[in-house]
């Protein structure tokens, strides 16, 4: 079952929401090579990274909440690339939903709703590094345009193993 925009409010992350989202990451942390993070945040942790996404511009922070339940589904951002000046215009994405709704479409609303947000804003390029094995998360931005550009072989160790990172790259502002 697939959850829709009726049943599910997608709006700009905030300070209530630092908790859930917090503990939302941490999952991925603990359980997961999807992020190469090795030990998990306090919510007071991860208030400079909530605070680096303001409501508008070009680094959001969009959360997926349940509206009946209030609850965090998910989470997507948009974050500088590097911080090199030359680089303003590029923009790395990452999407993270809470583990029992994989597949159930909050990954789609997230990445629908981050990409009009950002229709107006000066970007070339959106960036997403995808760690190895993840069919999911390929399918899932090769639908929104991303293309495959490349392969970090071995470039993170997690779990007492190397994993490797896909790196993607989606057209954006008027080429796209």
């Amino acid at each position: 079952m697939s959850y829709t925009r009726t049943e599910v409010q997608v709006r700009a992350g905030g300070e209530a929401d630092l908790e859930a989202l917090t503990e939302l990451y941490n999952h991925y942390v603990r359980e997961t090579a999807i992020t190469f993070d090795t030990a998990t945040f306090t919510p007071e942790q991860r208030r400079p990274w909530l605070h680096s996404h303001p409501e508008d511009g070009a680094h959001r922070l969009l959360v997926a909440q349940d509206v009946r339940s209030d609850r965090v589904l998910g989470y997507v951002t948009s974050s500088p690339f590097r911080a090199k000046a030359a680089y303003s215009t590029s923009v790395e994405v990452s999407v993270y939903c809470a583990p029992d709704t994989a597949g159930r479409g909050i990954g789609t609303l997230l990445y629908t709703s981050l990409f009009e947000a950002l229709e107006g804003e000066d970007l070339h390029r959106a960036y997403a590094g995808i760690a190895q094995p993840n069919e999911a998360s390929a399918r899932l931005h090769t639908r929104f345009g991303f293309r495959h550009i490349g392969t970090y072989e071995q470039v993170g160790r997690k779990f007492g193993q190397y994993w490797d990172v896909a790196w993607y790259e989606k057209k954006l502002g008027v080429e796209a």
